[in-house]
């Protein structure tokens, strides 16, 4: 009996797959537990996704940290990839050695897709002045990942 086609995925491909993913959905709770899934860059750095966001995220992970974290890629169904993740969000602060790798992974991954400079000057304004924070999202054992190109071939 020939073995059955599985779309799971190794450790080692889920970490890379989480390295050289581009875009993150991070879902957070509001107060009411209703969920919020928010687009966003980040950096995966020894097994932890971290992220610089603003505003109300940061206020819904200090009031609960439960979190999710999916990347995924693919437009059609034989290329769907993805990998998402369960645990528990946390606002920090990086100390010097941990910044200067945070800033370097995310110069690797984004430097090309950067548009500040072709933003209006109050959109830039309103950046700039943004309270900023580091999210810290450590995946718990219960992650999910497929990949479809090993159902078809692909």
């Amino acid at each position: 009996m020939a073995a059955k086609a599985s779309p799971r995925m190794t450790p080692e491909e889920i970490r890379r797959y989480l390295v050289d993913g581009h875009t993150g959905i991070l879902t957070t709770l509001r107060r009411d537990g209703v969920p919020i899934a928010m687009p966003l860059w980040y950096a995966c750095i020894d097994g932890l996704v971290y992220a610089q966001t603003r505003g109300k995220k940061m206020q819904r992970i200090r009031n609960d940290p439960r979190a999710s974290f999916l990347v995924e890629s693919g437009e059609h169904w034989k290329d769907l990839k993805a990998v998402h993740c369960t645990g528990t969000a946390e606002v920090v602060d990086l100390d010097a050695e941990l910044s200067s790798r945070f800033r370097a992974e995310m110069d690797r991954k984004y430097a090309a897709y950067r548009s500040a400079a072709a933003m209006p000057k109050e959109t830039s304004e309103y950046y700039a002045k943004a309270r900023n924070g580091i999210v810290r999202f450590p995946p718990d054992e219960r992650g999910l990942p497929w990949d479809n190109t090993k159902l078809t071939g692909g």
